[in-house]
């Protein structure tokens, strides 16, 4: 099986796990035509400045994938210490591995191939829930961030508004209707009824050969859900090693910009 072949399984059985087990916040849209490609669009979590936002991000994955990672940026408008401003995300899980001396991140901080989408979007919202101000992405939001909470300037909050509310321009034409609470926010979970095996089932080498048992780690025992779990904290471990804020777009697309 090529590089390529494998990233494709992997990212179809992920993508079928997030619709079995969808993410409170998020609207993935793949195509399975164009499975390197994910259209992602995340609510902005209740009780901060980015509530009632609906913020269009990319997700591109590399034939390589799961050795290495994606890469993530939003195509809409957002003001925010750890993107950049040609929208790119900056968080430590994204980040090639290996070590990297000038970034002070340390290697498990990194991205590593236990990681997956659902890390990846748990630590973006984590980011919008309180960015990360010790290695910013964005030096002027960043600073406006830090006056914000310190009570000198409203002009993160200002901002921010600016971008939420043409982020809601957006989400009308998209025909999305943007949760207004907590509850609303949260997807309620149905329960996922498993089969019952019977021996003959196990006995079934559809079954010893199915999609779940794949080793998509040449060096390691498996990529399970457990093995995900028990790095869930990892994806968490967010935008440290991005610098001092400037970027070279290297001719990618700015984000969507919305009139006043």
């Amino acid at each position: 099986m090529s590089g390529r072949q494998a990233a494709t399984r992997k990212l179809l059985q992920e993508m079928r796990q997030l619709q079995k087990e969808p993410i409170d916040g998020a609207i993935i849209d793949v195509d399975e035509d164009n499975i390197f490609s994910w259209k992602i669009a995340l609510f902005g979590p209740p009780d901060t400045p980015y509530a009632g936002g609906y913020f269009k991000a990319r997700l591109d994955f590399p034939d390589t994938y799961p050795f290495n990672p994606p890469n993530m940026r939003f195509t809409s408008r957002i003001w925010h210490p750890n993107v950049f401003p040609n929208g790119n995300i900056c968080i430590s899980i994204l980040h090639s591995p290996g070590t990297d001396h000038l970034s002070g991140e340390r290697p498990e901080e990194r991205w590593n191939p236990t990681q997956t989408v659902r890390t990846i979007l748990l630590s973006v919202i984590s980011i919008l829930n309180e960015p990360n101000t010790s290695s910013p992405a964005n030096v002027d939001a960043n600073v406006s961030f830090l006056k914000y909470k310190r009570g000198e300037s409203d002009d993160y909050l200002q901002r921010v508004k600016h971008d939420v509310q043409a982020s809601q321009r957006l989400a009308k034409e998209d025909g999305v209707t943007i949760p207004s609470s907590i509850d609303d926010y949260v997807i309620k979970h149905k329960p996922v009824e498993e089969p019952v095996l019977t021996a003959d089932d196990l006995m079934d080498s559809d079954v010893a050969d199915s999609d779940e048992d794949y080793d998509y780690d040449h060096d390691s025992e498996g990529d399970d859900e457990d093995a995900n779990d028990e790095h869930m904290g990892e994806g968490h471990d967010v935008a440290d090693g991005c610098g001092d804020g400037e970027v070279d777009d290297g001719g990618r697309e700015e984000p969507e910009q919305e009139d006043n």
